[in-house]
């Protein structure tokens, strides 16, 4: 009779977070920034109806990298725990730490599960308040961790050189062009310290503005808005910024897409 093959639990989980990191580091990175008004999402994504960033309550937005299908399912899922909660009780009892608390549990009880594989995916949760002390920024790593951001952070791809150039750039009371634009310089870095060339149509943008008088706060930044923020020329006359509603974002990726 053959000795059963054992695996300690301290590898088992290190293999399982191996394997998590290395599919997200496959994706696209997505970079957010807080401004002097708001929170903004620059992500590289030449796609029109895969989104990376999306609304999730009135002030409260998700972006994600990974895997297409895994994550938009916990953005569905973040949607409907929003609705609820603030049918149930009232709209200012949507958070955006109640929303990364339950992240948090559903990623960590799919990591530790043997029976299925670790999500590869890595999300990021914020809010915007009514001032800029009041923001929150919450970054949720495959093993369902929570981690308290400020000022700006990458997720996805070469996160490491992004946020080192990062950090020596951003300031907190940026305008909205100051930091689209770092947002696509930083994006623009790739691995070995060089630098690729970016144009609006690989970019996705939306952001969180806190001086808007309605009370949904998120807006998408498009067309020849966002070329105009970028120094771009536009030769288009369409285009502009457009309010979408999370749950009017197409859903009918491949399965195995990833973002």
């Amino acid at each position: 009779m053959s000795t059963p093959f054992y695996v300690s639990p301290q590898q088992a989980m290190a293999d399982r977070a191996e394997y998590a990191r290395k599919g997200i580091a496959r994706g696209r990175s997505v970079v957010v920034l807080q401004y002097a008004e708001g929170i903004v999402f620059v992500a590289e994504n030449p796609s029109r109806a895969l989104h990376k960033v999306s609304e999730i309550y009135d002030r409260i937005a998700f972006a994600a990298v990974g895997k297409y299908n895994e994550f938009e399912n916990l953005r569905i899922g973040g949607v409907r725990y929003a609705d609820l909660r603030g049918y149930t009780y009232d709209r200012d009892d949507v958070t955006a730490r109640g929303l990364a608390n339950v992240y948090a549990q559903t990623l960590g009880t799919i990591f530790s599960s043997a029976a299925e594989k670790p999500y590869e995916v890595e999300l990021i949760v914020a809010e915007v308040g009514d001032a800029p002390e009041d923001d929150q920024i919450y970054r949720l790593p495959h093993d369902g961790s929570i981690v308290d951001e400020h000022g700006s952070l990458a997720v996805g791809g070469n996160s490491d050189q992004i946020n080192t150039y990062l950090e020596q750039r951003h300031r907190d009371d940026m305008t909205l062009a100051e930091a689209v634009k770092l947002g696509m310089e930083s994006l623009a870095r790739d691995n070995n310290g060089g630098e690729r060339e970016l144009t609006a149509d690989q970019l996705e943008v939306a952001l969180l503005d806190r001086s808007r008088p309605q009370q949904r706060k998120f807006k998408r930044v498009l067309g020849s808005q966002l070329k105009r923020l970028l120094g771009e020329s536009d030769t288009s006359s369409a285009g502009g910024p457009a309010d979408e509603d999370a749950s009017s974002e197409s859903t009918d990726a491949e399965p195995e897409a990833d973002d």
